[in-house]
């Protein structure tokens, strides 16, 4: 049996520029961050014989090889659920990787929504169908809606409040203030302007809302004993896992034993089975934050408190660099860009180099999740020993 842990890294990271609106096409965009990262590594295009992407995926990986150069492809893989896939098209690929199915291999996520047409929720009559007809014609149109009553019953359960809401939209923001290819890099968020944005979907505001954004990123993953010679320091895949609860309906558990029990607690449970750290160890996260209730579930699930804890988890600056747990250090989805949770893999990596703009000291421990309302996955990243 090949043993998966610590097996591969990831040696290359590549990206666009972040937008609300970028020139070119998506596939364009997939391989000029394709061959950024390539370039990162240090490897040549044509040693690639790995790939692996979403479902939602506009570029066919043929597209992706003949454009940059690659090699001849052994194994291609695409993961579903949008949110939930970024850690798993990275995790699937290592795992060919560690099996010797292959040798190099990339992972990448390219998107372009800035503009109102490319959202799917904006063409409402095309979506009541399947489970949608159950729940769409009553109001919960928009991811939004559907998240925004699984926060209405956190708050409701546990006594949260918009001010721990805030916590995690300003802790993204400073973070975002550092970098400077955030989006968000020279606009400042206070408590105030918080409080008083419009409501999106009450209880969730302008700011508990991830960003729409064009751009690509991509990651390229190979065996450990060739990762010390590439030209960056490895991030060493410590564990992965994918996570997909008994009960679950698609954006929503609210059919479910407890609601507010989703696909991160099996992917966390998973994660931590085969590692060799738990939650006390990890030095930084970065938590999938397409809304910043997410992250309450996702920091009880991923066992950094206890459930109904997550709240008063984040007070104190917790989630800010020098807190207990500083999170999303490139400004996540919620200030940096939301391209499907990939820039929070390449932002791990990023902190697991000594390289972020709001790095964690010695960060030597990094988690990466994927969205906690979809099937999901999750990354365990570590240094060099």
């Amino acid at each position: 049996m090949t043993e998966f842990k610590d097996a591969t890294a990831i040696v290359g990271i590549g990206q666009t520029e972040f937008a609300k609106s970028l020139d070119g096409s998506e596939t364009e965009l997939a391989c000029r961050a394709v061959l950024a990262a390539l370039d990162d590594a240090g490897i040549d295009p044509s040693e690639v014989d790995a790939l692996g992407s979403f479902t939602l995926e506009t570029t066919a990986e043929y597209e992706l090889a003949r454009a940059c150069g690659l090699g001849e492809i052994v194994h291609f893989a695409q993961v579903p659920y949008g949110g939930g896939a970024a850690c798993a098209t990275v995790g699937q690929v290592a795992m060919a990787v560690a099996a010797g199915v292959a040798n190099v291999g990339v992972a990448w996520r390219s998107r372009k929504r800035g503009a109102r047409r490319a959202r799917n929720w904006s063409q409402v009559a095309e979506r009541i169908e399947g489970l949608g007809k159950y729940s769409r014609p009553y109001g919960l149109v928009r991811p939004v809606d559907e998240v925004a009553m699984l926060a209405r019953r956190y708050m409701h359960q546990y006594g949260a409040s918009r001010d721990h809401l805030a916590n995690i939209a300003l802790a993204c923001r400073t973070h975002a203030n550092r970098n400077p290819n955030a989006f968000m890099y020279e606009r400042t968020l206070s408590r105030e302007q918080y409080m008083q944005a419009r409501w999106i979907s009450e209880p969730l505001c302008l700011f508990d809302n991830c960003l729409e954004s064009d751009g690509a990123l991509a990651a390229v993953i190979v065996r450990a004993d060739r990762a010390r010679d590439c030209a960056q320091p490895p991030a060493f895949i410590h564990a992965y896992s994918q996570g997909l609860s008994r009960q679950h309906q698609v954006m929503v558990d609210y059919h479910s034993d407890d609601p507010l029990h989703g696909c991160s607690w099996p992917a966390a449970r998973n994660l931590w089975r085969q590692a060799d750290f738990g939650p006390d160890d990890v030095q930084v996260a970065q938590f999938y934050d397409a809304f910043t209730p997410l992250i309450l579930l996702s920091l009880e699930a991923y066992g950094f408190c206890g459930v109904g804890e997550a709240a008063a988890f984040t007070e104190n600056g917790a989630l800010e660099l020098g807190g207990r747990l500083p999170i999303n250090t490139s400004g996540g989805g919620l200030s940096e860009a939301y391209i499907h949770g990939m820039n929070l893999v390449t932002e791990g990596v990023r902190q697991i180099r000594g390289t972020s703009t709001a790095q964690v000291e010695d960060a030597n421990v990094s988690l990466v999740t994927s969205a906690a309302a979809v099937p999901t996955g999750a990354l365990l990243l570590r240094g060099d020993a």
